[in-house]
C-alpha cells in the first residue's frame, strides 16, 4: 500500500505513476482470442463443444445439455428463501423504476425554413449478456444488465454462461427468471462472445453484447466491436474515498475493501486531510483483512494498488480525482455536494457518510456497470440507451427546398461531387 503526501516532494511523480499504473493482465491473449473467434465463426458448435470441453469439463451432447430451460430458471426462483427472494426482488424493482426514467422521447418539429425533422428511438432486436460462471458469478450483476435491455425494449435477451461440470449458481437462474431472460446457454469465454456475435447453428446471433468477464472475454468484446454494439471493455474494480477525519475509520476501511476483494488487481484509494485519521484506518484496513473470507484476494489487491493520500485540505481531493477518473468515488464529509459539481470524472458518487458504494453494487437503482481504467473521462455507465439506436429523419416540400437546396447545391460542387448537386439542382428547377 502506498502512502503519498500531497505536500511531500515528488509528490506529483507519485501520483503520475499512481494514475498510469497498468492493472490489467499482463497476459497477452489478443492473438488467443482472434484465433477462438476465427474458429466459432467458421465450425460454429463443433468449436462449442470443443471449448467447452477444454475448458468446462462439460460435454455439450444432446440438445438438452445446451441450454437452460426457463423452467429451471423458475425453479431455483422459487427455491429461494422469502428475504433472499425479496432482496432481489426489491433490487429489480429499484434497477427497472431508475432505468425506465432514462428512456429519450422521440423528436418531431418544423423549423423555421419549413423543414420537418426530428428522430425515432428504437431498441435493438437482440442482446446478448454475457454471465460470468467462477468466482464472479454475480446474480446483482444479471439484473444490472438484463433490466435495462428489457426496459429499453429488446424483444430477445440471451444470457450465455459457463457451467463447469454441469453446474450453474442457482441465484443467477433466479435471476435470469425475474429480468425476464429469454434463453440461457451453456458456454462461456471468448468463444461465448464469437457465438453472440456471428451466431452457430443452435445461437442466433445479437446486435449488442454486454456483461463483466475475464480478459479473454473483454479482449473478444473488444475484437468483435464493429461486428456488434458492446457496452464497454471493462477493466479491474476502481473505488476512490475521499473523507475528512469526522467519519468512523471501520467504515471507511471497509468501503476500501469492498472493492479490494474482487479481483487482486482491483484498487482501493483513499484522499483525506488528516494524518491521524489516515492511520486509523490503515489499521482498521489490517484488522479486517484479518476477518475477511475473501483476505487472500482482498489482500493482495491493497498491497499491491492501494494508496492512502494525505492532503493539506480536501479542496485539493478535486483535481486528484478528476485525474484518476474513478469508477466508483464517495464523498464522505458532511457536505458532499460542492465535491460532486467538481468533480467532472468519475463513473458513479456516492454522497455522505451513510451512503456506501456497495448499496450502488445491488439496490440504489443507477447501474453498477461502469467505465473503469480511467474511461470515465469519456464513458458514462451502462443504460437503457445502450441497447437503443436513433434514426433521425427529415422532410422538405418545394417551399423549403428552394429555401436549403441552393446552399446544399453551392457546398456540393465545392467538394467535387457533382451528382450530389445534380439531385438537388433538378428538383431545383
Amino acid at each position: 500500500m502506498q502512502r503519498l503526501v500531497s505536500s511531500a516532494a515528488g509528490f506529483a511523480a507519485q501520483f503520475d505513476a499512481l494514475v498510469n499504473a497498468r492493472r490489467e493482465s499482463d497476459s497477452d491473449v489478443s492473438g488467443d482470442v482472434a484465433r477462438i473467434l476465427a474458429d466459432v465463426k467458421e465450425r460454429g458448435d463443433a468449436a462449442l463443444a470443443e471449448y467447452s470441453q477444454r475448458f468446462d469439463s462439460y460435454e455439450l451432447a444432446g440438445d438438452s445439455d445446451w441450454s437452460i430451460s426457463a423452467a429451471e430458471c423458475r425453479a431455483a426462483y422459487d427455491a429461494l428463501g422469502g428475504e433472499l427472494r425479496g432482496a432481489l426482488e426489491l433490487a429489480a424493482e429499484r434497477i427497472r423504476a431508475y432505468h425506465a426514467d432514462q428512456l429519450p422521447t422521440d423528436r418531431d418539429f418544423t423549423d423555421d425554413a419549413g423543414v420537418r425533422q426530428g428522430a425515432i428511438w428504437r431498441a435493438v432486436d437482440a442482446a446478448g449478456l454475457y454471465v460470468p460462471g467462477g468466482r464472479a458469478a454475480y446474480p446483482s450483476s444479471l439484473l444490472m444488465n438484463a433490466i435495462p435491455a428489457k426496459v429499453a425494449g429488446v424483444e430477445r435477451l440471451v444470457v450465455v454462461t459457463p457451467t463447469p461440470h454441469g453446474k450453474a449458481n442457482p441465484l443467477v437462474l433466479a435471476a435470469a427468471h425475474i429480468a425476464g431472460v429469454d434463453e440461457i446457454w451453456r458456454v462461456g469465454g471468448a468463444q461465448a462472445v464469437a457465438a453472440l456475435a456471428y451466431g452457430t447453428q443452435r445461437i442466433r446471433p445479437v446486435d449488442v453484447i454486454t456483461g463483466p468477464g475475464n480478459a479473454w472475454v473483454a479482449e473478444a468484446k473488444r475484437q468483435l466491436f464493429g461486428v456488434v454494439g458492446i457496452d464497454m471493455v471493462a477493466g479491474p474494480s476502481e473505488i476512490l474515498v475521499i473523507a475528512d477525519r469526522h467519519n468512523r475509520a471501520d467504515w471507511i476501511a471497509a468501503d476500501l475493501l469492498s472493492q479490494a476483494e474482487h479481483d487482486p488487481t482491483s484498487q482501493s484509494i483513499l484522499i483525506t486531510d488528516d494524518f491521524g485519521f489516515a492511520d486509523e484506518v490503515a489499521a482498521q484496513i489490517e484488522t479486517q483483512l484479518a476477518e475477511l473470507a475473501t483476505t487472500e484476494t482482498a489482500t493482495a489487491s491493497w498491497q499491491a494498488n492501494g494508496a492512502i493520500i494525505v492532503v493539506d485540505a480536501l479542496d485539493e481531493a478535486v483535481p486528484l480525482a478528476n485525474r484518476l477518473a474513478a469508477e466508483h468515488v464517495e464523498l464522505a464529509v458532511a457536505k458532499p455536494e460542492p465535491l460532486l459539481r467538481a468533480i467532472r470524472h468519475a463513473g458513479s458518487v456516492f454522497l455522505g457518510r451513510m451512503t456506501p458504494e456497495a448499496i450502488g453494487d445491488y439496490v440504489a437503482g443507477p447501474n453498477h456497470v461502469l467505465p473503469t481504467g480511467r474511461r470515465a473521462r469519456f464513458a458514462s455507465g451502462l443504460s437503457a440507451i445502450d441497447f437503443m439506436k436513433r434514426t433521425s429523419f427529415i422532410a422538405l416540400d418545394e417551399v423549403s427546398l428552394g429555401k436549403l437546396g441552393p446552399a446544399a447545391a453551392l457546398l456540393a460542387h465545392a467538394e467535387g461531387l457533382p451528382a450530389h448537386a445534380k439531385s438537388v439542382e433538378l428538383r431545383l428547377k
